[in-house]
């Protein structure tokens, strides 16, 4: 069983993939899309999630420090409706509070990456960060 997780961000989604045993996450790519356009990348979703033959769907919930919900809230949930009318696969939302700050950390300490670097994988690597900490909280 495959599980996908995703960081929904307004300008790009970050993509990550379980093993098939569903123990360790693995960041895969980066989608952009354009929300004022309604470009959501759906299409590219769905030759990854055919390609690894997903059975789920993990989406990082950006809830505020004090667990209150904002637009950023708002727009995951949606984007989560919309992948569950379009692939019929459940949905789960996984507090992701910090995630972007820890993979940020994460690439400043590997030392040698330069900002504009990081800029490119950083939403891959918070979808991996999503995705492990869901992994770890069931198993």
């Amino acid at each position: 069983m495959r599980i996908m997780g995703l960081d929904v961000g307004s300008k790009t989604v970050g993509v990550a993939i379980s093993d098939p045993l569903g123990f360790t996450a693995q960041g895969l790519e980066i989608i952009k899309i354009n929300e004022e356009k309604e470009e959501f990348g759906f299409d590219r979703l769905s030759e990854l999630v055919k390609e690894y033959h997903v059975e789920k769907f993990v989406i990082g919930l950006p809830k505020n420090m004090n667990n209150t919900s904002g637009p950023r809230v708002e727009a995951s949930q949606s984007y989560g409706k919309r992948l569950e009318e379009l692939f019929g696969l459940p949905i789960i939302y996984q507090d992701e509070r910090l995630s972007t700050v820890e993979a940020e950390r994460m690439l400043v300490e590997q030392g040698d990456i330069s900002r504009n670097k990081r800029k490119k994988v950083i939403d891959k690597l918070a979808a991996q960060l999503i995705l492990q900490n869901y992994l770890d909280r069931i198993y």
